[in-house]
C-alpha cells in the first residue's frame, strides 16, 4: 500500500534494528483517513470471503479494525488484555509474549461474540515474532471460529513471525512489508506486501 509506506517512511522512527516507532499515525496517535484508507485496502483483499466479524487485540489493533468492519459490514471484537471478573468463566482465553513490550499477557475474548460460525479476518497493527498470532490461532481453535486472513498493517518480514503464519497455512495479507531496520533506515520488501 502506497499511501502507507509513504507516510512509514515520513513520519516512523527506527529505535533499534528490531523496533520502529510509527506513534504518530498508528500506535499512539490514529490518522483518521490513513485508517479509513487501510479499512478499504483490508476490505478489498476480503471481497468473496464472506467475512462475519473482523477480529484485533487493544489496543492498537482497534482503529485499522474498525474501518475494515465498516467497509466489510460486520462487527468488530477485541481481545481484552487480561480478563474481567464479569465474564471471567466465560472467555476463550491465550496467551501471547509482546515483542516490544518483552512481556506475556493472556487475552480473551467472550465465548458471546465469537463461535464456530464466524469467519474471521484478524487484524494486527504489526506483526513481528508472532506472539498474538500464536494466541489467536488458539483463540480460533478453542471457538471454533474459522480464520480466513491474518492481516497486518505493517509486517516485520525479517522477525519470522509473518513466515510462520504461513508456513502453518495461514493466509497472510501485509499492507507493507519490511525487510530490515539497519542504520536508522527503513528497508521496504517490494515483493511482498507494498
Amino acid at each position: 500500500m502506497e499511501t502507507l509506506q509513504k507516510i512509514i517512511q515520513s513520519e516512523g522512527k527506527v529505535v533499534n534494528e528490531g523496533v520502529l516507532k510509527v506513534d504518530a499515525f498508528l500506535n499512539h496517535g490514529i490518522d483518521p483517513k490513513l485508517m479509513d484508507q487501510i479499512g478499504r485496502e483490508f476490505t478489498s483483499r476480503m471481497k468473496g470471503e464472506q467475512i462475519t466479524k473482523v477480529v484485533t487485540v487493544e489496543a492498537s489493533g482497534i482503529a485499522p479494525a474498525v474501518m475494515a468492519g465498516l467497509h466489510l459490514g460486520v462487527p468488530v471484537v477485541f481481545a481484552r488484555k487480561g480478563t474481567s471478573t464479569i465474564h471471567a468463566e466465560h472467555l476463550w482465553k491465550a496467551t501471547a509474549f509482546s515483542f516490544t513490550k518483552e512481556a506475556y499477557s493472556e487475552l480473551s475474548i467472550s465465548k458471546e461474540l465469537l463461535n464456530d460460525d464466524d469467519r474471521v479476518l484478524f487484524i494486527d497493527d504489526f506483526l513481528a515474532n508472532g506472539g498474538a498470532a500464536k494466541a489467536i490461532l488458539s483463540i480460533m481453535r478453542q471457538s471454533g471460529a474459522t480464520l480466513i486472513a491474518y492481516g497486518a498493517v505493517i509486517e516485520k518480514g525479517f522477525q519470522g513471525g509473518g513466515d510462520w503464519l504461513r508456513g502453518m497455512g495461514v493466509r497472510v495479507e501485509s499492507l507493507v512489508r519490511i525487510s530490515g531496520l539497519q542504520n536508522g533506515t527503513i528497508q521496504f520488501d517490494e515483493e511482498r506486501g507494498a
